[in-house]
């Protein structure tokens, strides 16, 4: 068996054997070549494994994204895709030569971090990634979705605002316009990169997703509505991207605001949709203050938790030095890597929102797998949690309180991307 990059020239033969692979059929593009996911593939960054008689076999894919580390840092990252094997070749040490392959050269290239989402949770912790952001799905009955004036700035005769009431277009501060999705994909393109460079846990949408269309809405070319919310100067600054199903329920794709007043201000116009009995939130952010806000804590029901995206570390100091900090501190970190054959101990040193991570050979403070490091990573999963699993060793009391400390960002990491 042979593992190659592809060319433009191995697209159709690299799309037919993912969609073989999962026993799929493609759909067909739309006029222009735009509307697939597969329209956005970088093809220098694919690998096709082929059998001696020249039988592809698998496949694995790269995107070149930036992630947004804890304290608004973007950095590079690898955001692998497209990962599948043949039926009929499992179980033969194909995926894991792809992987290893991929990994190889994404260190060549220079990279420290790749994500992806994982198609199975048993799969992808054998070579070396951990869920790092979760995400869930919010849904409300609509004659539940009053949302209550915030205790801190109302009076004790101030009477509850439902999602109807007040400016039924916006906030004090703001307006919104409802749009057809065909006519604002600019200004979802704009907002979105705004948001994301702000959020921990967010990935870019590279402007050529927007221009072929690929993935999933408001990116493709679904039909939809979205709410633009623009602030007191006009400026787009938050959408809620939706649609009307069966059932009357309304289903928000995303809701993506530069800030909670206007995460709050679209939530409360789709929750006064007429002629809905149900408005669903996809990707719900964990920790997100808006059922805080109803005045029936009990209407939003959560379901599909889940993990989203999940983090390797190819370089494990450059990675630790690239995010932000957010607590002073010192730990040593003992960290195997057994898919690569590597082990190594570093100390991590941070002072002043800044980290040194340099080899030592003190004793160590904890000892972990790599995939539980990329777990913590982005500040999604607490330290303490996985010690309490059994997967994180700490070797001394406080070891991991200070860990959960170092380790927090300023908010929850959250990814809505789909690749």
């Amino acid at each position: 068996m042979d593992i190659r990059p592809t060319t433009d020239q191995d697209l159709g033969v690299f799309v037919d054997t993912l969609h073989a692979a999962f026993g799929r059929f493609p759909e067909t593009p739309a006029e222009g070549g735009g509307g697939v996911w597969w329209a956005a593939l970088e093809m220098d960054r694919n690998l096709l494994a082929v059998t001696a008689d020249g039988q592809p076999v698998g496949t694995a894919g790269a995107y070149s994204f930036e992630l947004t580390l804890p304290g608004a840092i973007p950095v590079p990252a690898a955001g692998v895709t497209a990962v599948g094997v043949l039926p009929s070749h499992r179980r033969q040490g194909v995926l894991g030569a792809m992987m290893r392959h991929q990994l190889t050269g994404l260190r060549a290239r220079g990279e420290f971090l790749s994500v992806l989402l994982a198609s199975e949770a048993l799969i992808y912790r054998r070579f070396g990634y951990g869920p790092a952001t979760y995400t869930r799905r919010l849904t409300v009955p609509r004659h539940k979705g009053d949302l209550a004036l915030p205790r801190a700035r109302a009076t004790a005769d101030a009477p509850v605002s439902g999602p109807t009431s007040g400016p039924a277009s916006g906030t004090a501060s703001g307006t919104i316009e409802l749009l057809r999705r065909a006519e604002c994909g600019e200004i979802l393109e704009e907002v979105y990169d705004r948001y994301r460079r702000a959020q921990p846990g967010a990935l870019s949408r590279p402007h050529r997703w927007w221009a072929v269309r690929a993935g999933q809405p408001p990116i493709a070319p679904a039909a939809r509505y979205v709410a633009v919310h623009r602030d007191a100067d006009g400026v787009p600054d938050g959408y809620a991207c939706y649609s009307l199903g069966e059932r009357d329920t309304l289903t928000v794709d995303e809701t993506i605001a530069v800030d909670d007043a206007v995460f709050t201000a679209l939530a409360r116009f789709v929750l006064g949709h007429d002629l809905v009995g149900e408005v669903v939130f996809r990707h719900f952010p964990p920790e997100h203050p808006l059922r805080w806000q109803f005045a029936d804590f009990r209407a939003g029901q959560v379901s599909d938790d889940t993990d989203w995206l999940w983090v390797r570390l190819l370089d494990v100091p450059r990675a630790l030095t690239a995010r932000g900090w957010f607590t002073d501190g010192e730990l040593v970190l003992d960290v195997d890597d057994p898919f690569l054959g590597e082990r190594g101990r570093y100390l991590l040193t941070v002072r002043d929102g800044k980290a040194g991570c340099v080899p030592t050979d003190r004793e160590p403070d904890l000892s972990l797998d790599v995939s539980d490091l990329g777990s913590v990573y982005l500040g999604g999963t607490a330290p303490s949690t996985l010690v309490r699993a059994g997967h994180i060793r700490a070797h001394r009391p406080g070891a991991a309180v200070l860990a959960d400390a170092l380790f927090r960002a300023e908010r929850p990491p959250h990814c809505l991307h789909w690749f």
